[in-house]
């Protein structure tokens, strides 16, 4: 009975664990927890998602008190069209969280940023070459490519002095995205170094719309390989989306995965950013606790748990502090779902806002439980303690049971 010890993830004459740990972002998949799957070997991520408010958190800055400051005048107005990003405190804070990420690294594995196309922070273009190449500057191993079709993302990083050098992958949900993003970056000379093929299991924001439950991981990674092996391209396939045991790995690895990406059980890990609180919420779970809906205002269905705080929330649009969903003209669904509200119930204090959501408040807040499709069986990893709450686990414990874990067993902790 094979292992996932028995493989080994290849980048050029470099062989790693075949695990990656996903991006969770807003410091959900903290600099920690990177670094502790690189220490064992395997590749870790941290996410640029809101890397100012991480920043703020993680090293005592204050860009987004300076953000909210400056841009006051306008909390009430609806049109926030003036709200943008000074891009120096952009690349500032993404700096300041990779680099100290980096001289922290120790082990033989990699740390990876993953970086969302869809916080497009009223400057989709500007803002995201400045993410990346601030990142590439501060050293980061790689960058994933998340949360979009990227066409044009490896074009904006082209010219940095790292553009062959560090590690650089795309997440795609069909063969179908994968051939558009090959296609429109062939003229650079430059194939992604990983793929990541991302199923309709998997947490957070989906690649599928309303039917993801008619689309199938393995079928896709299949479709995948064979497309590469038609074109003749050695490109590694990372599996992703609901891959919970060693052996849901070892099945991926045996059929032409090079590598899997897991994140759902690693929420529940001592590192993992999430409040204590709500990893027990994660535990407690049932099936039916875990839900798809489309209150993102990215467009994307995204998977939750139904109990989280941010749905049906009617919170104020908080751009001035926030505003990393603001589209190229300053819009959010959200603020034109809040403000219809508003229209209809004038007198009402608290309203409600089921449509849409405030996605970077909420975020911030950790009150938007994004969660894979098996959160509901957290609860089985771990033991349940006398005052009924669930013994959380380290990042170790977790990683090492994926490496070595055989016939669908889950090792308990100590």
């Amino acid at each position: 009975m094979k292992r996932v010890d028995d493989f080994r993830l290849k980048f050029g004459k470099k062989e790693y664990v075949p695990i990656m740990v996903g991006g969770m972002g807003v410091d959900i998949s903290t600099a920690e927890l990177a670094l502790e799957t690189a220490r064992l070997g395997g590749i870790g991520h941290i996410s640029d998602a809101m890397v100012p408010d991480v920043s703020d958190r993680r090293f005592d800055t204050s860009f987004v008190k300076e953000k909210t400051k400056f841009y006051k005048h306008n909390i009430d107005n609806s049109d926030k069209s003036i709200i943008k990003f000074d891009l120096g405190v952009l690349a500032e804070a993404t700096k300041r969280h990779v680099e100290a990420t980096m001289d922290a690294k120790t082990g033989d594995g990699m740390v990876f940023v993953n970086c969302m196309e869809k916080l497009t922070m009223n400057a989709p273009r500007e803002t995201l070459q400045v993410r990346m190449a601030s990142a590439l500057d501060a050293g980061i191993d790689g960058i994933t490519l998340s949360a979009g079709l990227h066409l044009g993302s490896f074009a904006l990083i082209a010219d940095h002095p790292r553009f062959h050098d560090a590690k650089l992958g795309i997440i795609v949900s069909s063969v179908r995205a994968l051939q558009l993003f090959l296609r429109k970056t062939s003229r650079l000379n430059r194939l992604p170094d990983y793929i990541i093929v991302e199923g309709p299991l998997a947490g957070g924001h989906l690649g599928f719309g309303l039917d993801w439950a008619q689309y199938d991981l393995a079928t896709i990674v299949t479709e995948v390989v064979q497309f590469l092996k038609n074109e003749h391209l050695e490109i590694p396939v990372i599996a992703a989306g609901g891959i919970f045991t060693g052996s849901d790995a070892v099945s991926f690895l045996e059929n032409g995965s090079a590598g899997v990406q897991v994140a759902t059980r690693f929420t529940v890990s001592n590192e993992c950013g999430l409040p204590d609180k709500v990893k027990q919420d994660y535990f407690n779970a049932t099936e039916a606790d875990v839900v798809v809906n489309t209150i993102s205002p990215t467009g994307y269905p995204m998977r939750m748990l139904k109990g989280s705080p941010a749905i049906g929330a009617g919170i104020r649009p908080n751009c001035e502090a926030y505003g990393y969903l603001l589209d190229g003209t300053g819009n959010c669904s959200y603020i034109t779902a809040y403000n219809q509200q508003i229209v209809l119930h004038p007198d009402v204090k608290n309203i409600s806002v089921m449509d849409k959501t405030c996605l970077c408040t909420h975020m911030r807040n950790f009150n938007l439980w994004t969660c894979g499709q098996y959160t509901y069986r957290l609860k089985d990893t771990t033991h349940q303690l006398a005052d009924g709450t669930y013994q959380t686990l380290s990042a170790e414990h977790i990683f090492k049971d994926y490496q070595f874990s055989v016939d669908e067993k889950i090792a308990m902790p100590a």
